[in-house]
């Protein structure tokens, strides 16, 4: 019988490491255009999942995942390996197949992901063009982004699966509906949603996306690796609708403050990095945001959270 042993605690630059957005822009940019060709991919194969929650890539061992997507010859999973720094393709078939991640640019990189979907008979159609971000280039012409650093893959990585673990804590005092934690490679963040159970009034003009997303009162609350428009890495929230005097709310840690133009609370994550408690000033901006939203719009807390 083995006896397994206390496992050492991971230290504060292990957990949260230092993304200074300047050193690793370049390879964000790149790997934002690479997460979007496999999150197109799981957009064209998975079921309609309400909020759009079949297509985010989630948190792995190893880095992001899709979870098994459906295709003609049973499922296959992909996962961005920022260990070993592949994509990674796992078929139920036992194929498995692989595409280095390394500096190319996103033409080359898209030119072997769509030849490697061919060689596994993996059939989808994919539109080339990149959402959410401004001036997209097709990713068969992209060849300006073309940069990948492993060491800032790998912190940014590690990041997340620190912040995943604080957030799926705080996801679990919540037993209304709630979504997974999960990355969208979209807007390239990782976020979670409370919901109220009340639909939300129509947005006017809105497009289908929008729609869907906040077709339900919530809260929300995430990080972004540095490309929320503040050049940090940035932790957001945020209530839809909003409230009425939520901006005004008090929130924790002292550090966060609210910003008009997006209606978000954010706190920098280098606030939280360098907190005495990290795990302790996360955990209290995702309760006090949640709390400014549930309270002033005025949901059922006894009904929704946990009590024991």
């Amino acid at each position: 019988m083995t006896q397994q042993g206390s496992v050492p605690a991971l230290s504060r630059d292990e957990a949260w490491p230092a993304l200074p957005l300047a050193e690793w822009e370049a390879t964000r940019a790149t790997l934002h255009m690479w997460t979007q060709m496999v999150g197109k991919l799981r957009l064209a194969l998975s079921p309609r999942v309400n909020h759009w929650w079949e297509v985010p890539l989630y948190v792995s061992a190893r880095g992001l995942a899709t979870s098994p997507i459906p295709y003609r010859l049973g499922i296959f999973e992909a996962e961005f390996d920022f260990i070993s720094h592949v994509l990674k393709f796992m078929t139920s078939r036992g194929e498995t197949k692989t595409i280095p991640l390394a500096p190319r640019s996103v033409a080359n990189f898209y030119k072997e992901f769509r030849s490697t979907l061919a060689s596994l008979g993996i059939e989808a159609r994919i539109w080339p063009m990149p959402v959410e971000i401004p001036d997209p280039i097709r990713f068969d012409q992209d060849t300006t982004h073309a940069s990948y650093d492993p060491e800032y893959a790998n912190r940014f990585w590690r990041i997340l699966v620190t912040i995943d673990a604080i957030c799926k804590e705080f996801r679990a005092r919540f037993i209304g509906k709630a979504s997974p934690v999960h990355f969208f490679w979209g807007s390239f963040d990782l976020a979670a949603t409370r919901f109220s159970g009340r639909r939300a009034p129509e947005r006017p003009g809105a497009d289908r996306m929008t729609r869907e997303a906040y077709s339900h009162e919530v809260t929300s609350v995430g990080w972004w690796p540095g490309n929320g428009g503040f050049d940090a890495p940035m932790f957001y929230a945020y209530a839809a609708p909003e409230p009425r005097e939520f901006s005004a709310a008090p929130v924790r840690p002292a550090q966060a403050f609210y910003h008009a133009k997006l209606g978000e609370f954010l706190l920098p994550y280098d606030a939280v990095r360098n907190a005495s408690d990290p795990r302790g000033a996360l955990l209290e901006f995702l309760q006090s945001t949640y709390e400014a939203g549930a309270n002033l719009g005025n949901w059922d807390r006894a009904a929704l959270e946990r009590h024991s």
